[in-house]
């Protein structure tokens, strides 16, 4: 590891604000040091089906960083390399199954790809389904024989929704919350103007930091999220799976939450205010009865298709339909489904503050602390830190350690006094 002399730069996953910020200041950081630096274009994509006979060609499948190329990419929008969900560690799913050829075969591509460009370390920037695949292919590595050669991984964290073990804040996520906000606000003048309500669902599949985020910068009337799922607002169905047996899932009590929002909108109606924006986490969508998520599909790495079930429109009709029941009365209840357009947006100086410094980090731990399986993280003043991967992996599962809201938290409790405000 002391001896590095070129190293890859991988973007996966969702794009987020600042991502230009990471990859160029640690691109700087290794240029300056008289090291190479090569940007892996689309993620996984173009390593996960490698073959020796078709060589990884530059310009299409990597770009080479120059001092020249890095100019006033720090505060760019977009990702310079590009981004894809392509996962090669699909396949693995406890430790054991990287010493199974059929199964690990697409990690090992990923690692024979990387070799074939000479690259001596990589950095993987991407959330936490990327910090998985990082961690395999470091681990699918330790299982090699020791005569064959072997590059240290270290990741980047990267999510808009924040919900990251090991960090206090994600690059990009004060930045999404920002544009969403703005967006809220739009939004709450235009309700005001029709005395309707916009039910906007915003991302954030695991946790709801953006959402409540984005409801508290952009003065929303109500926030929910999937924390926000406990007490009379949870319930249980059984499920007949397609092999006869029958399953227990956890979903929300759609009367409550919905009987929660419209208690809301007569209580602002007392003070003369018939209209308002309620923000929802997508990631309620999982949490639908199974009839209403049956078809959507899931991705490479087994989610859900939460985007296809609009699960914002949805509760807008349920909205609408218990609103006029309780009352006698119609108001129009519009579903909204935002967040791609956040995605990308022009990083805030705080993002590009922390951006830059998690991106320094790569450097500092390859070349200063010579680590490997390790996770930047940067907290207080920007201090940076190294987390090594299993403390945030399943050791069995290989699964990352989601961060929730904690319930009655100070964040969490800031929230529902803003509501109280309105």
């Amino acid at each position: 590891m002391s001896q590095i002399q070129r190293v890859a730069i991988l973007f996966a996953g969702g794009p987020a604000p600042a991502a230009n910020a990471v990859i160029s200041s640690a691109a700087f950081s290794f240029l300056q040091a008289g090291v190479e630096v090569l940007g892996i274009k689309h993620g996984y994509s173009k390593l996960i089906d490698f073959d020796p006979s078709k060589p990884l060609r530059e310009g299409d499948d990597f770009i080479r960083f120059t001092m020249q190329s890095l100019e006033f990419m720090r505060t760019e929008a977009g990702i310079r390399i590009g981004t894809a969900r392509s996962n090669p560690g699909k396949q693995v799913t406890k430790p054991e199954e990287l010493r199974d050829p059929e199964k690990s075969a697409p990690l090992g591509r990923v690692v024979a790809a990387l070799h074939s460009l000479g690259v001596d370390a990589l950095i993987s920037i991407g959330g936490d389904d990327t910090l998985k695949t990082a961690n395999k292919i470091k681990m699918y590595q330790d299982h090699l024989p020791a005569s064959q050669k072997r590059f240290p991984v270290v990741h980047l964290p990267k999510t808009i929704d924040n919900d990251y073990s090991g960090i206090d804040f994600t690059f990009g996520y004060f930045s999404a919350a920002e544009n969403l906000a703005e967006q809220i606000r739009n939004l709450n003048r235009d309700a005001s103007a029709g005395q309707a309500y916009f039910l906007c669902e915003a991302m954030g599949r695991s946790a709801g930091w953006l959402a409540y985020g984005a409801a508290i910068a952009g003065d929303a009337c109500m926030v929910l999220s999937v924390e926000d799922l406990v007490g009379p607002f949870r319930t249980t169905e059984t499920v007949k799976q397609p092999d006869g047996t029958t399953k227990t899932r956890t979903i929300m009590n759609l009367d409550a939450v919905i009987g929660k929002m419209v208690d809301m909108m007569v209580a602002r109606e007392k003070i003369g205010r018939n209209y308002g924006v309620i923000v929802v986490a997508e990631g309620l969508a999982e949490y639908l009865p199974q009839a209403e998520v049956d078809g959507l599909g899931r991705d490479d790495h087994g989610h859900l298709a939460i985007s296809n079930a609009d699960v914002g429109k949805f509760l807008a009709n349920r909205l609408s339909e218990e609103y006029k029941k309780r009352t006698g009365k119609s108001r129009k209840i519009n579903g909204v489904q935002m967040g791609y357009e956040s995605r990308c947006c022009i990083p805030t100086a705080y993002d590009v503050m922390l951006g830059s410094q998690i991106g320094i980090g790569g450097y500092r731990a390859l070349m200063e602390e010579k680590l490997n399986g390790v996770m930047v993280s940067v907290g207080g003043q920007f201090q940076v830190s190294f987390v090594p991967f299993d403390k945030l992996i399943d050791p069995n599962t290989l699964v990352t350690r989601v961060r929730m809201i904690e319930t009655g938290s100070d964040f969490h409790r800031l929230a529902r006094l803003l509501e109280q405000s309105h």
